[in-house]
């Protein structure tokens, strides 16, 4: 497996990411710029006030891709002649030589998360950090989903290896997206080539019934099965994986291994009892001498189905829907709060969604065995008093300082992030069962008078 490029935003598929935003945000803009309060310093958090039902941790995702979107956040001509028609010429001429100057703080691509964890941090003026919302939202919500939602598949897989082919389920962007995600949290790859090329996520692949079916002719379907594997065996080698349930899957194990050999490379299962169906295949396989060929399975699966088909001869799985659309949670539910205006906490009271003022750092507390045990949230430079018996290292780390991404924001540091935390959790924090967050979550307010 080729190691993946270090993203950079010279690598970014977009011109502008300046109009992906709503409205209102530069509504707002226009009128702290009249007022003057646009200049005053602030810093927004974004974290979620709980996990989605059924969670224990969520998976931090989307910052390589924030943050190469964060530099292609630009108002060109284009993007200024849209907003002539609601916005006054102060707001666009501040448009037009925008560049986000400030500092981002936040967790490491690929960390754990709890409720009320502030997985980000913009820092800057008012002006620089509120047109940001709906770009840090929509990228993070969906990343962070989609990569929570894998994680509990690769947990449940125990091991084995997954594939991403979600791609004609979900938006053709999302796509993107959503493989770089689940190649994030340890899958294997995914069949996705617009992900290969822009985030260097392995590409998986080789045929689909369509290939058996477009080779009907004289004879029987055991007759047009052999002669679409022949051809896909001369193209791509007796290593390549041959789709055995077009007509019938037993028919179909034998005419892969007399075309290919027992030196084929795996055979997949995309329908019926997918459990009962591998055991059938593998002792057909053993009994023709292709103990050495894998079977991949496939089919809507998700985290649950992966898991009751753990006991079985399964070497790897193909997922699709349920992994773009983040089983059952598309969303991971984070907001994007301001919290302190001019070194002044500032907090929101509303009803049930409140938020926690002043600008924060987080730090994890573990055993010295490695398992966590909880997540500490406390006031910027103020590191709380730690436990004697307790180990513990800070979660927030510097991302951008200046205007510029300092932080490594490569994938497979975030993939190595993603293992190391699933192995620290505690047992129970594993489990698909609904219950309460893995580790609990402890707020340290600022202390009176600290501003």
């Amino acid at each position: 497996m080729n190691p993946s490029p270090r993203e950079t935003p010279e690598s970014s598929a977009w011109p502008s990411t300046a109009l992906l935003t709503d409205k209102y945000e530069l509504t707002m803009l226009s009128a702290a710029l009249r007022d003057g309060t646009a200049h005053r310093r602030s810093s927004f958090e974004v974290f979620a006030r709980r996990l989605p039902e059924g969670r224990r941790y969520g998976v931090t995702a989307g910052t390589g891709r924030f943050v190469e979107a964060l530099q292609a956040f630009r108002f060109d001509s284009t993007e200024l002649q849209s907003l002539e028609d609601f916005l006054d010429s102060e707001t666009l001429e501040y448009l037009a030589e925008y560049r986000f100057t400030g500092d981002v703080d936040g967790y490491g691509e690929g960390e754990l998360y709890f409720p009320g964890s502030p997985v980000l941090a913009v820092h800057g003026t008012f002006g620089d950090c509120v047109i940001l919302e709906t770009l840090v939202l929509s990228i993070f919500n969906y990343d962070t989903a989609v990569a929570s939602a894998a994680a509990r598949m690769v947990s449940a897989s125990a091991g084995r290896p997954l594939i991403e082919m979600g791609s004609r389920r979900t938006h053709e962007q999302a796509a993107v997206a959503a493989a770089r995600a689940a190649y994030l949290a340890g899958f294997t790859g995914s069949s996705n080539l617009e992900a290969q090329r822009r985030h260097g996520v392995p590409a998986l692949g080789t045929s689909a019934h369509a290939f058996t079916l477009l080779h009907t002719a004289d004879g029987t379907p055991s007759d047009w099965e052999k002669a679409a594997f022949r051809a896909q065996v001369d193209r791509l080698g007796v290593g390549t994986t041959l789709l055995v349930d077009t007509y019938d899957i037993t028919a179909g194990v034998a005419n892969a291994v007399e075309v290919a050999g027992p030196e084929l490379g795996a055979v997949r299962i995309d329908s019926g009892d997918l459990g009962v169906l591998a055991r059938q295949v593998r002792e057909q396989l053993d009994s023709l001498g292709a103990t050495k060929t894998r079977i991949v399975v496939s089919g809507d699966l998700d985290e649950f189905a992966i898991a009751a088909l753990r006991a079985e001869p399964v070497d790897l799985y193909g997922v699709g829907t349920s992994v773009v659309t983040g089983s059952g949670a598309p969303t991971a539910g984070m907001v994007y709060k301001l919290v302190e205006v001019d070194g002044i906490p500032v907090e929101k009271r509303s009803s049930h969604k409140e938020s926690h003022g002043g600008r924060k750092q987080a730090l994890r507390l573990a055993k010295p065995s490695g398992t966590i045990v909880e997540e500490v949230v406390h006031p910027a430079g103020h590191c709380p008093d730690i436990p004697a018996d307790l180990d513990w290292r800070p979660l927030t780390v510097p991302l951008v300082r200046n205007g510029e991404v300092v932080a490594d924001v490569g994938l497979d540091a975030a993939r190595n992030t993603v293992r190391e935390g699933l192995l620290s959790l505690p047992w129970d924090g594993l489990a698909l069962s609904k219950g309460d967050p893995a580790i609990p979550t402890r707020m340290i307010a600022p202390s009176p008078g600290r501003g």
